[in-house]
């Protein structure tokens, strides 16, 4: 036994015990690992190839790994480190989504967010705002206001791309809430009672 084994515990520990990947003992090791076992079995729906989205947010790193995600998924990315320049990028070429954080340099995402909704062409863009805090009274405002989801940072992988499956419509393009149910009711058969 050398120097080495007798300070680092004295000897060879035994490898551990490999684990089942089989859903159901994924599934017993706790409620967190639950939610991963389900994306591993359930096929992703993505957005169609070349959906393009915007990322608004001051901080490089954010945006980076925004960008590199949607990217590896057949997305077109443009980004934007404040509210404004993002508005201006809009008005050029309107995305099909937006990532818009709340915190930002000048205006901040709720002013970004209301500009968006009452220009008539962006009003139909979905945007998923962005925010580090913790408190539930930035999700109700942005959802007042018009936002069409939320994600808290840090957000994972499978965090995104749910958000955005909860937007697409039939031809899997990202779309406004009030859009699809607008759609959906329209679509509806109206009846109508015979008048005497």
């Amino acid at each position: 036994m050398s120097i080495f084994d007798r300070l680092w515990g004295g000897g060879r520990k035994t490898p551990p015990e490999p684990k089942s990947t089989t859903p159901a003992a994924l599934g017993a090791e706790g409620p967190d690992s639950q939610g991963s076992v389900e994306r591993r079995i359930r096929p992703r729906k993505n957005a169609r190839q070349g959906t393009k989205a915007l990322i608004i947010d001051d901080s490089p790193t954010v945006v980076a790994a925004l960008r590199k995600v949607l990217r590896s998924a057949g997305y077109q990315t443009r980004e934007a480190l404040d509210a404004e320049h993002g508005l201006t990028l809009m008005e050029q070429d309107a995305p099909d989504l937006v990532f818009l954080d709340i915190i930002l340099p000048g205006m901040n995402g709720f002013g970004a967010l209301r500009a968006i909704r009452k220009n008539p062409s962006t009003q139909h863009v979905p945007v998923i705002m962005i925010s580090g805090n913790e408190h539930a009274t930035e999700q109700f405002y942005a959802n007042r206001i018009g936002a069409d989801d939320f994600m808290k940072k840090p957000f994972s992988r499978f965090e995104i791309f749910a958000r955005i499956e909860n937007l697409l419509d039939h031809e899997l393009v990202p779309r406004r809430k009030t859009d699809t149910s607008a759609g959906s009711a329209q679509d509806a058969p109206i009846h109508t009672s015979p008048v005497p």
